[in-house]
C-alpha cells in the first residue's frame, strides 16, 4: 500500500460543480431478458483517455441451464478489457486461448490487425441458478499498434495490487495509480481501477492523469454537493484535485482515465480505427468469412457459428 486518502482527503463539497466535463447517463438495452448500459461513447464524450467502449453487464438472473452466448465476432484497433463482479465467462479466441474469467480477475486481450472470439457462461455457471454481473470496456490503441499482432492475457484477481485503507478498498486493474502498476501489458498512458467504498468514506482520484472519470456502478457517491445514483458517470476537467464521497449505503465505482490519444477513432459495429479505411478492409474481410486465409480466423474449438456482418 503506498496511498492513504486520510493524510490530504480534501472535501467534495469544496470541488466546483464545473468541475465536472460530461455528466453521462447510459442508453439501457435488453438483449434476450439481459440489460446492458452502455456508457461510452455518448453523444458528447467518446472517450475517457484512451477508453473508448464502456458497457456495464448485468445485474441479472440465469435459470440452470441458461446464461450467455455471444458467438465468436471480430475486433480490430482496440483492447478488450473484461472484469466481473458477479458469474463467469468462459472467453475463446482465434489464438487458441481458452480461459474461464471470474470475479476480480482481469481477462485483457489485444486486437491490433484482427482478433476473433466468444465469450458465454461456462458449463459449471450453466449447472445451477447463478448471476451475471461486470464490466466491459475497450481501450484505442495508439495508432503505431493498430496493426500489432494480437495478444491475450489473464490475469489472476491475487495478481492485481490493492489498497485497503480507511473505508476505501481500491483495486488497480489497469495502469498506473498511486504509486502502483497493474501486470497487463499496456501501449498507452492510463488508470482503471475497482473501487468499494463504505459509507462516508472519500476517495481521491489519481492527479497525474490527463483525463479522468468515474462510473457509478452501485450505491452513490457526493461530488461537489451533488449526488450521483448508480449508473452515472462523471467525467471531470483536467487538472482539478477531485474527491467523491459515498452515500449513507455505501458505494461501488469504476475509476477511469489516462491520457488523451492523438485523435479521435472512427467506430463501426466491433471495429475501432484512426482512419475509415482500416474498417472498410476489415468489414469486407469478415463478409468474405476465408477463415485462416484472410485477416481474420474462428477459435479453433468455436467454429460453428459466428456473428455475420450487421447490414447497416
Amino acid at each position: 500500500m503506498s496511498w492513504n486518502p486520510a493524510l490530504d482527503p480534501g472535501c467534495p463539497d469544496e470541488i466546483g460543480v464545473d468541475a465536472i466535463e460530461t455528466l453521462i447517463i447510459p442508453r439501457a438495452r435488453d438483449i434476450g431478458g439481459f440489460e446492458v448500459r452502455r456508457a461510452l461513447p455518448a453523444p458528447k464524450r467518446q472517450m475517457v483517455g484512451p477508453f473508448i467502449f464502456f458497457d456495464q453487464a448485468g445485474p441479472a438472473e440465469f435459470l440452470t441451464g441458461h446464461g450467455i452466448d455471444v458467438r465468436p465476432h471480430p475486433h480490430i484497433g482496440l483492447g478488450t478489457v473484461t472484469y466481473l463482479y458477479q458469474g463467469d465467462f468462459h472467453h475463446r479466441d482465434s489464438l487458441g486461448t481458452d480461459q474461464v474469467i471470474r470475479p476480480g480477475a482481469l481477462n485483457w486481450m489485444v486486437a491490433g490487425k484482427g482478433v476473433t472470439h466468444s465469450e458465454r457462461t461456462s458449463s459449471k455457471g450453466r449447472s445451477g441458478p447463478h448471476s451475471l454481473f461486470g464490466i466491459q470496456t475497450w481501450m484505442a490503441l495508439p495508432e503505431d499498434r493498430e496493426d500489432m499482432d494480437p495478444l491475450f492475457e489473464h490475469h489472476g484477481k491475487d495478481s492485481l495490487p490493492e489498497i485497503d485503507t480507511d473505508g476505501v478498498r481500491a483495486k488497480l486493474i489497469l495502469g498506473n495509480a498511486y504509486g502502483e502498476c497493474g501486470p497487463a501489458t499496456l501501449f498507452s498512458e492510463t488508470f482503471y481501477l475497482d473501487v468499494i467504498l463504505e459509507p462516508g468514506a472519500r476517495f481521491p482520484l489519481p492527479d497525474d492523469h490527463e483525463d479522468r472519470g468515474i462510473y457509478v456502478s452501485q450505491g452513490c457517491v457526493n461530488v461537489a454537493g451533488q449526488e450521483f445514483v448508480a449508473g452515472r458517470m462523471m467525467v471531470f476537467r483536467p487538472g482539478d484535485r477531485i474527491t467523491v464521497a459515498a452515500g449513507p449505503e455505501g458505494a461501488r465505482l469504476m475509476a477511469l482515465g489516462g491520457a488523451t490519444l492523438n485523435g479521435p477513432r472512427y467506430v463501426w459495429w466491433n471495429f475501432v480505427a484512426s482512419s475509415k479505411d482500416r474498417i472498410e478492409h476489415a468489414k469486407a474481410e469478415w463478409q468474405a468469412a476465408n477463415w485462416g486465409a484472410g485477416q481474420f480466423d474462428l477459435p479453433p474449438d468455436d467454429r460453428d457459428e459466428y456473428i455475420p456482418l450487421p447490414e447497416r
